[in-house]
């Protein structure tokens, strides 16, 4: 069925929005230092953010210019270079990569191809084109690697390249809030099979019954995560999963990644900058194991993924999940805390309007948010249009983190969206918030 050329029209312009979002901050995140930040490792776990500039440009060739329009190669010559599972990011700076004036050129060329196929390109009759997929496709896939890139600019030493302001001061009734909120028991819709732009772990929507929880109102703060520390959090091998303990030991873990004691205050290393710990902030750059530790110092549990997902978008009034915690709208700045605006999370407490249903706030932006589950395909699941983006993760080995940064852009960020790591990555824009059983009564 052919879409009305309204909608069609729509689609185009809201892909094209969507392209050049991305590209804008991509170009911010690679123009704010000299070449040899861009071409350097800054650390093992991270590309140079020149390959991650390169591999932008050559995703949208190979999907938009060569699957979408059918053109030709521009650079087949450097398609292996580019393949994130051909190389480790250990090795990619060994490669004969592009320069950084040639990875810009390339990927603004190929953008530029991209724009004239766009502006004919039927947005209907195939699963890749339908309702511009390919083309938000992209688009989340530039977003995500500029997260990337602003996890390497963290892990960059050296002087502060990006700034932003500060977010806001939590509103007035954030110390007022509950501890916890009841989400009672009963079945809900988990995933999607109408976002058009949805992923293929996302996909498809089925029921799902959860028995009544309870789950933190806010994210755990600095605040709170300094006193599991203050009461020998690290040093006490009770509160550690056995795999946890061994990595802490081995790496001599006694604080998130980037905290330093010094003169008895801890103190944080921010892009560049070194500032006391706000400890009203929800905590940032932990591990799943260091969460599951504090989860079980205070008595509690990480939430599982569907737990995460229901209290983020079940709505009890009408028995309907949402596209987000507060209903259907897209996200604005009174919502989240998205896009990089901020370089760091808002106060927990911050964000009233963009509460759930049953009043959980900040359950999208400021922190990515462990949950205790593996990532594992839903009843239905079809790898489109790869396998590798989700289908070859799947298992034991990576847990599921939800709910999205305030480095994730709105157009990689829903309610049922699903990013996922090995349980001992910190340096990502991680945190987390804790869960508890409903006795049957409160159920």
């Amino acid at each position: 069925m052919t879409a009305p050329a309204t909608d069609t029209e729509a689609l185009r312009q809201r892909a094209l929005a969507a392209l050049l979002t991305a590209r804008d901050r991509t170009r911010a995140l690679t123009t704010c230092v000299e070449d040899h930040d861009l071409t350097a490792q800054h650390s093992p776990l991270m590309s140079p953010l020149v390959w991650d500039l390169a591999h932008i440009g050559n995703q949208e060739e190979q999907w938009l210019l060569r699957a979408v329009a059918g053109r030709e190669a521009m650079r087949p010559d450097i398609d292996p270079i580019y393949d994130a599972f051909e190389h480790s990011r250990a090795e990619r700076p060994s490669l004969p990569l592009l320069s950084s004036t040639e990875a810009h050129s390339y990927a603004a060329e190929v953008r530029g191809r991209v724009l004239d196929v766009l502006e004919r390109a039927p947005l209907h009759g195939s699963p890749l084109t339908d309702a511009g997929f390919a083309f938000g496709m992209i688009a989340q896939h530039e977003q995500q690697h500029d997260e990337t890139m602003l996890i390497t600019h963290q892990l960059r030493r050296g002087p502060a390249a990006l700034t932003a302001a500060a977010p806001p001061p939590a509103p007035g009734d954030a110390a007022l809030l509950p501890g916890e909120v009841l989400v009672p028991g009963g079945p809900f819709t988990m995933g999607t099979s109408a976002e058009p732009w949805a992923l293929d772990n996302e996909r498809p929507a089925h029921a799902r019954d959860v028995p009544g929880f309870f789950i933190d109102t806010v994210p755990v703060s600095n605040g709170e995560y300094l006193n599991f520390i203050a009461d020998g959090g690290y040093t006490d091998p009770r509160w550690w999963a056995p795999e946890g303990w061994a990595n802490l030991r081995e790496h001599s873990l006694a604080a998130p990644q980037f905290w330093t004691r010094e003169g008895g205050q801890w103190l944080r290393r921010r892009f560049g900058v070194t500032e006391p710990v706000p400890p009203d902030e929800p905590v940032l750059h932990v591990n799943w194991y260091e969460a599951d530790a504090y989860a079980r110092w205070a008595g509690r549990r990480l939430p599982t993924e569907a737990e995460w997902e229901k209290a983020a978008r079940h709505d009890p009034a009408t028995g309907r999940s949402r596209r987000y915690p507060w209903g259907d709208t897209d996200p604005t700045p009174d919502h989240a805390n998205l896009g990089q605006r901020h370089l760091q999370p808002a106060p927990a407490g911050s964000y009233p309007a963009g509460a759930s249903a049953l009043g959980v706030r900040q359950l999208i932006g400021d922190v990515w948010e462990w949950t205790a589950s593996d990532f594992l395909p839903y009843p239905g699941f079809a790898a489109f249009p790869y396998r590798e983006y989700s289908e070859v993760f799947y298992g034991p080995g990576h847990k599921v983190l939800r709910g999205g940064s305030f480095a994730v852009d709105p157009v990689a960020c829903r309610g049922t969206f699903r990013n996922w790591d090995l349980p001992i990555r910190r340096q990502i824009f991680s945190g987390f918030r804790t869960a508890r059983d409903a006795s049957p009564e409160a159920a």
